[in-house]
């Protein structure tokens, strides 16, 4: 085999699994369907450059899981994420938490999560909320100050969580990404970088939310 071969076989290896990482980005654990339905909160981003869906089974009532979905944020509940994904994501948070925590299960319209130390700015505003049903989260300020002020940089950006009765005692939870973001070169960046990555989120939320939930964790 020349090494002209060995690199070709190289680099479509490498774009196979770009694009298997592309792909699970958008749909780790959803189905088809659940990809194509219309949840709350799709109308906040209009024409969104992209759209991920995300979901697992958890063998517990929406009533079980509902408590674990409105602590979550910044130097609150987190994100149910394993520490080395924080430590290599988000290394200034703190870890996760394994308990329902009291003081954080008072959530309403307009109030804000952070999703960032205050100096980022970075954070949620809740746009929808239906007690262990949906709650719908949106921001405009995902970005890094210096971005919007040196390159003009924005973007629109919602997130919903959803959990609904499959069966009796199991719950389907879905979270869905809607986003659009400008300049050119920023949406490019992140469809390149942040989609593969929020595979390896998405991933891990669905497992710490669902070990949390069962009580395995």
């Amino acid at each position: 085999m020349t090494r002209k071969v060995r690199r070709a076989g190289i680099a479509v290896a490498v774009g196979a699994a770009y694009a298997g990482l592309q792909w699970l980005g958008r749909t780790h654990g959803a189905t088809r369907d659940e990809c194509r339905r219309r949840l709350p909160g799709d109308d906040l981003v209009v024409r969104p450059l992209l759209t991920t869906t995300h979901a697992t089974t958890i063998d517990a009532p929406p009533e079980a899981v509902w408590p674990w979905l409105v602590q979550v944020g910044w130097h609150r509940g987190g994100w149910y994420t394993a520490r080395w994904v924080d430590r290599l994501l988000f290394p200034a948070n703190d870890a996760s938490a394994d308990h329902i925590v009291p003081g954080l299960q008072r959530l309403e319209v307009g109030d804000w999560i952070p999703d960032g130390p205050p100096e980022s700015r970075c954070g949620f505003v809740v746009r929808e909320i239906d007690p262990a049903h949906h709650l719908v989260l949106h921001s405009t300020e995902h970005l890094p100050p210096e971005f919007a002020e040196r390159f003009g940089a924005w973007i629109d950006w919602s997130w919903v969580f959803v959990v609904e009765e499959v069966a009796p005692g199991r719950s389907r939870f879905l979270f869905r990404t809607r986003a659009r973001l400008g300049p050119r070169w920023l949406a490019a960046g992140y469809w390149l970088l942040m989609i593969p990555a929020d595979f390896v989120m998405a991933r891990q939320m669905c497992r710490g939310l669902r070990a949390r939930v069962e009580g395995r964790r």
